[in-house]
């Protein structure tokens, strides 16, 4: 579905399910595709994501560039496993004018898709931020200004384990997000549970999150960071020592902007024997089940 006043094309389940009042997903398709995870874990943890949004009463509505239009929801996925071309919300309006074949999005393209179909809420793995070196190399993630800026909550289980943790979420204070431990006070880093930084504010159900957001809305506020912690954590010392051979790896390569993170994750997945692809499938599952039960409680809040 498609109107005069959106860029997006919505598919007519989650067009439905939005008319009705109903908890809608909002999913990044990154994750799914071979630049967050290797096949079949890509495939097997979008079938055990979506249901899970099902289960709790949801509609999962994957975000995508195909075929030169920017979607919201997908009757088909398969295009996106094998995608290579990553779109940023920057990218999104050259990617539509330009008619890409395909692209799937990042967490500030999500967000921006998601805001434009009418969608409260978004699940993703864990968040870009400030790469470690980013005094130099200014090497800083477009989603944080998107998180900020859009009044979504974001599901995820905190920034990626190998950025620079305090200069993130520093960045993310300055950005006026309003960052949130899901029943915990330590925020986690995507496969580990501590970061080594206090969470700003815990929350401890969805309703909680839920009246946040509303309010935040009503003082004209941006996005909300519920931190979840991963339920299959990797040991620290074991995550640090894979990151330190990682980032030299990506270093002697020489591979900066867009291209890092997809390397690091692939170097870090060689490094623990792919001890890390298990525990992100597992967080980017629970993800969207934290973000169904929040997605509930907003639909119930709006009848």
């Amino acid at each position: 579905m498609t109107t005069d006043h959106s860029p997006v094309q919505v598919l007519p389940a989650v067009a439905a399910a939005l008319r009705d009042n109903k908890p809608v997903v909002a999913l990044e398709s990154t994750v799914y595709s071979t630049l967050g995870l290797p096949e079949p874990h890509n495939r097997e943890v979008l079938a055990s994501s979506s249901a899970a949004i099902v289960k709790a009463g949801g509609t999962p509505a994957m975000t995508v560039v195909l075929d030169g239009v920017a979607r919201v929801g997908v009757d088909d996925p398969e295009p996106i496993f094998s995608c290579t071309e990553k779109v940023a919300a920057r990218d999104l309006a050259r990617a539509v004018a330009e008619g890409w074949p395909s692209g799937v999005t990042t967490v500030g393209a999500s967000l921006t898709l998601a805001h434009h179909a009418g969608i409260d809420v978004f699940a993703t793995g864990g968040i870009g931020g400030v790469h470690r070196g980013a005094a130099t190399s200014g090497d800083i993630s477009g989603d944080l200004p998107v998180i900020g800026s859009l009044p979504l909550v974001t599901v995820c289980a905190g920034a990626k384990s190998f950025l620079d943790l305090p200069r993130t979420f520093e960045m993310l204070e300055t950005l006026g997000v309003a960052v949130l431990g899901w029943q915990t006070d330590r925020l986690p880093a995507f496969t580990t549970t501590d970061s080594g930084i206090d969470a700003p504010a815990r929350v401890d159900n969805a309703d909680q999150v839920a009246h946040i957001l509303r309010a935040r809305r009503a003082f004209g506020q941006g996005g909300v960071l519920v931190c979840v912690p991963p339920p299959q954590p990797l040991d620290a010392d074991e995550l640090d020592r894979a990151t330190t051979v990682a980032e030299a790896a990506a270093d002697r390569a020489g591979v900066i902007g867009p291209a890092r993170t997809p390397f690091v994750l692939a170097a870090i997945a060689q490094e623990t024997n792919g001890l890390s692809v298990a525990a992100n499938t597992a967080l980017v599952e629970n993800n969207a089940h934290v973000a169904a039960d929040i997605a509930g409680s907003l639909a119930r809040l709006a009848t």
